[in-house]
């Protein structure tokens, strides 16, 4: 993998911690120049401390409608070109609806579903205009599933995932190509309200994903000839399928 994304300037979202943290991890091992997006100052810097100048920690609020135009501007203004952006930046709400708290949805869907939706728009005239460019975005198996445990966040990827087809079919014909990861579970905070016995069956069991191998996955999409897009990738621990 070293090498293969030498000269390369790419973008994660919510890339601080988790999925996002390893899909920087793996980009920087393949030789990018990795603009980590986070909220978590401390945590950026601890990281961008570790990798050296080739990570560069941008503090952003991307549920601030302000903070969140800034994103691609301010990438440009520090890197002068964005080949790669992952949206990876999420958030989680389980169980029943009835039980859930709306200001809890709003922030959701606007951090799953607005936020992707204002960052794709807002790079695309600099990858249309350079004729090439690659945007993942991090979606779920419930995107595939009507998930009955978690009507809202199942409902969120469900509509990122129809945006993520759409807006594909829209501009591969400028050499952008536009792809999902829909992962199942993962070991990453967003399982912190599990139940802990639960969370321990799981692991247990062999049903939960590390954040390296969805990374890995990452990388797959990135590294096809430009002329191939792997435009949806679901992954699940096999004992999950059971």
């Amino acid at each position: 993998m070293a090498g293969e994304l030498n000269g390369k300037i790419a973008a994660v979202t919510g890339g601080a911690s988790g999925i996002g943290l390893a899909s920087v991890e793996s980009m920087l091992s393949a030789g990018a120049q990795v603009v980590i997006v986070d909220r978590d100052a401390i945590a950026l810097k601890a990281i961008c401390d570790r990798y050296g100048d080739a990570a560069i920690p941008l503090v952003i609020d991307l549920l601030d409608p302000v903070d969140c135009a800034t994103l691609i501007p301010k990438i440009l203004e520090l890197c002068g070109q964005l080949d790669i952006l992952h949206c990876n930046a999420g958030s989680y709400v389980g169980g029943d609806l009835i039980e859930n708290d709306t200001s809890a949805i709003d922030r959701m869907m606007n951090l799953n579903v607005n936020v992707v939706m204002k960052n794709v728009h807002d790079v695309l005239p600099h990858m249309i205009e350079r004729g090439s460019g690659d945007i993942i975005v991090t979606s779920s198996l419930a995107a595939h599933f009507p998930t009955p445990w978690e009507p809202v966040y199942a409902s969120s990827k469900w509509a990122i995932n129809c945006f993520v087809q759409t807006v594909r079919r829209q501009v591969f014909k400028h050499g952008i190509r536009v792809g999902s990861i829909s992962p199942g579970p993962v070991i990453t905070a967003l399982l912190s309200d599990w139940p802990p016995e639960k969370l321990q069956e799981a692991r247990d069991s062999g049903s939960l994903l590390e954040t390296s191998e969805v990374a890995e996955v990452v990388m797959f999409m990135l590294t096809r000839p430009r002329g191939m897009t792997i435009r949806d990738v679901v992954m699940m621990p096999t004992n999950f399928d059971l």
